[in-house]
């Protein structure tokens, strides 16, 4: 409230209201099925899955991963910037 800025809270048992955290579950569930015991994993298994999927292009990026995507904004940021060096 402080910031001026419109917070949204998607209502309970509705899903279309919050799809990218929809199309992340489907493909967290492709590893794990629901209701998995993640401390039968070790953490570089976890750490795996969450490598191949922040590593996957995304459609609404230009099918750029994310890395890609922020790398090129803070390039296109920085140019005509004055450096200090």
């Amino acid at each position: 409230i402080q910031t001026g800025l419109p917070i949204y809270f998607a209502d309970p048992h509705s899903p279309w209201q919050r799809p990218s955290n929809e199309n992340t579950n489907g493909l967290l569930r492709r590893y794990f099925l629901k209701g998995t015991d993640f401390t039968r994993y070790a953490l570089d298994d976890l750490d795996g899955v969450a490598k191949t999927l922040n590593e996957r292009p995304r459609k609404t990026l230009g099918f750029k991963t994310p890395a890609e995507a922020m790398n090129e904004l803070l390039l296109t940021a920085s140019t005509g910037v004055a450096t200090t060096g």
